[in-house]
Formats: structure tokens, C-alpha cells, sequence
């Protein structure tokens, strides 16, 4: 299971870009809704998202999860 800050993580780095649920859903191919899920802890993304996401904020895999810092 996906480090429970994952959704922090996301939110801060989302913040700090200065960009919305959606337009971060439309850049990495996912709905709104499901960035509001990992967000909030309910949902975790797939290998395939978190590479997207790594690229997008221009961070390891290992940052995502909570792994280092």
C-alpha cells in the first residue's frame, strides 16, 4: 500500500505549481475526480500515473510515495 502522505504529497506539489485538480487531470490523462481521490487517501494510482506524475512535477517515484524527501 501507497504511503499514507501520498495524497499530501500530490496536493502540496500540485499547490506549489499553482494549478488545479483539472488541469493537473488533463495533463497526466485522468479524470478530476480521480486526482481528488488519491488527494483525499481513497484511491491509489497506478504505476502508469505515478510516472506521469514523477515527470509532471519533475520528482522520483520515491517522493511521491513519501520514501524520502
Amino acid at each position: 500500500m501507497i504511503n499514507e502522505s501520498f495524497g499530501e504529497i500530490l496536493k502540496a506539489l500540485r499547490l506549489e505549481k499553482g494549478v488545479g485538480q483539472v488541469e493537473l487531470a488533463e495533463k497526466i490523462g485522468v479524470s478530476k475526480g480521480i486526482i481528488s481521490l488519491w488527494e483525499n487517501g481513497l484511491r491509489e494510482p497506478t504505476l502508469n500515473s505515478l510516472i506521469k506524475l514523477s515527470q509532471y512535477f519533475d520528482v522520483s517515484i520515491d517522493f511521491l510515495a513519501g520514501l524520502e524527501s
